[in-house]
């Protein structure tokens, strides 16, 4: 399998692709060909293992690694995970089923491939004969980076820098950031909102004399957003897997159709569930679920991706985006591949802030797609709905999804058996989700999630309480500008 970039370069290796993250020309690396499904995996009479079944994803996509070399990645991937099926699904109703992605080291859908992606990249790299140390660069809505943190915390010839907006994530991911351990991590707040820290990244990768610096101190920049395909491919699994588990619930027929509504700011996690669609999941509606930030709901409606528009910081942080980086993939599948195209547009959104789709090409994202809205006050009712309804406690970002759902169902648009991306734990954000179920809160988030598992009948994850007595290590802050300098100084003082 080789990978081109969507503003075509030179096609190059799965393990060359991995371990780049971004193509030099600015593109995103995607597969030459999309692979076809297995039949057995379509089977829910034939057994699989989570991990099992992720090992032959990864096989189709990343066949040089060695297909035993990735299911023992796989194993010891998921090995930490608390729920034995890894990703479990819970029924809301017949035709609602929250697929469970939280059940990692974070308690966010970021660790399903960021277990992964290290072992991933430490195999590209003796694959290429790579000797220099794979230094991660990483931009955060809230959840990435702890992800990535813990995945490359002390890993063998790999570092790690994260950039999140600062006071744009929750309280908790702040802390789940801010006391990482290991000796190879680095946590820097970004004055500014994510499109500020993601556009950073990039301008790192792509500038010349930074990536000469850290060359200079035998260092090669990867990443671990999903701009890497490292970072895609194992995301795809878990749409294989759902499918698998309504089969075996009897809640799908061979050959019927299922709806995926997932909550999105970056279109990783819905990418992902279209490259399932392509490769035979039988998948009706993609439903892209947008918070106030609706760039990408406004996009989908008159094909105008317009990033002149206010950025509002929400209940759901993690999809605080107006930049979804991942788009690209898609539009380079949607203009039949033509880089010259993609490049184009790209431009036009660096120098402009904004582009335009065709209308032929419109009708034909509309097809596959479709697209809401919640704001905070709809993810709010969300939760406590939910909740009251159910007894199933969910988190905003999932509830913005479940929100779109409600809507669209209303509106005759989507009436099949739905998967709904539940991406992280609730506890993650205590006060808004004490908040919508009416709480009072103290404002000292411990005691107010031991007073929200009281009252919901839930746990608080272990996770989460030992953050209450560990040190806060990362406290540094930079301007955009400098983030290349923060990088060489956490290099200095680690060598």
């Amino acid at each position: 399998m080789r990978y081109v970039s969507t503003r075509g370069e030179a096609a190059v290796s799965a393990a060359q692709a991995v371990l780049n993250g971004l193509s030099p020309d600015g593109g995103l690396y995607v597969p030459e060909s999309i692979p076809a499904a297995p039949a057995a995996w379509l089977d829910p009479d034939i057994s699989y293992t989570y991990q099992a079944l992720a090992a032959e994803v990864l096989g189709l996509y990343f066949p040089e690694f060695g297909q035993e070399e990735l299911a023992l990645m796989c194993r010891e991937a998921y090995a930490g995970f608390t729920a034995p099926e890894v990703t479990p699904l819970r029924p809301l109703d017949a035709g609602t089923w929250l697929l469970e992605l939280y059940h990692g080291p974070t308690l966010a859908f970021k660790d399903v491939a960021l277990q992964l992606l290290p072992r991933l990249i430490v195999r590209a790299a003796r694959l290429t004969g790579e000797t220099r140390t794979i230094h991660i660069l990483t931009a955060t809505s809230g959840d990435t980076g702890k992800a990535a943190l813990e995945g490359f915390r002390d890993v063998t010839g790999t570092a790690c820098t994260v950039f999140y907006p600062k006071d744009g994530v929750s309280d908790l991911q702040y802390r789940q950031m801010a006391t990482s351990q290991g000796r190879n991590v680095q946590v820097v707040a970004v004055r500014g909102n994510f499109d500020d820290a993601q556009t950073g990244v990039k301008r790192l990768f792509s500038d010349p004399d930074f990536r000469g610096q850290l060359n200079g101190v035998h260092r090669l920049p990867s990443s671990a957003n999903s701009i890497n395909i490292g970072r895609l491919v194992p995301q795809i699994v878990y749409y294989f897997y759902g499918y698998r588990a309504l089969r075996q619930a009897g809640r799908l027929r061979a050959g019927e159709t299922m709806d995926v509504c997932v909550p999105t700011g970056n279109f990783g996690d819905i990418l992902a569930a279209w490259y399932a669609r392509r490769m035979g999941l039988p998948i009706g509606r993609l439903i892209c679920a947008s918070n106030r930030n609706r760039v990408l709901t406004d996009f989908f409606a008159t094909g105008v991706y317009d990033t002149h528009r206010p950025f509002h910081k929400t209940i759901s942080p993690s999809m605080d985006i107006l930049i979804s980086s991942n788009l690209e993939r898609l539009l380079f599948e949607l203009c039949r591949r033509d880089a010259e195209t993609v490049r184009g547009w790209m431009a036009a959104l660096k120098s402009a802030g904004r582009f335009e789709l065709p209308g032929d090409l419109l009708s034909a994202l509309r097809e596959e797609f479709s697209a809401g809205t919640a704001d905070d006050g709809q993810t709010r009712a969300a939760i406590r709905d939910t909740f009251e309804r159910s007894g199933v406690l969910v988190d905003p970002h999932t509830a913005v999804g479940l929100s779109v759902l409600s809507e669209l169902r209303g509106q005759d648009l989507s009436q099949a058996v739905t998967l709904v991306n539940a991406t992280a734990s609730p506890y993650k954000f205590v006060y808004d989700v004490s908040a919508a179920l009416g709480l009072q809160t103290s404002g000292r988030v411990f005691e107010d999630a031991r007073a929200l598992a009281r009252h919901t009948a839930t746990a608080v994850p272990s996770s989460i309480s030992a953050l209450e007595t560990m040190e806060i290590r990362h406290k540094e802050v930079a301007e955009p500008e400098n983030m290349g300098d923060a990088v060489m100084a956490f290099i200095g003082k680690e060598s």
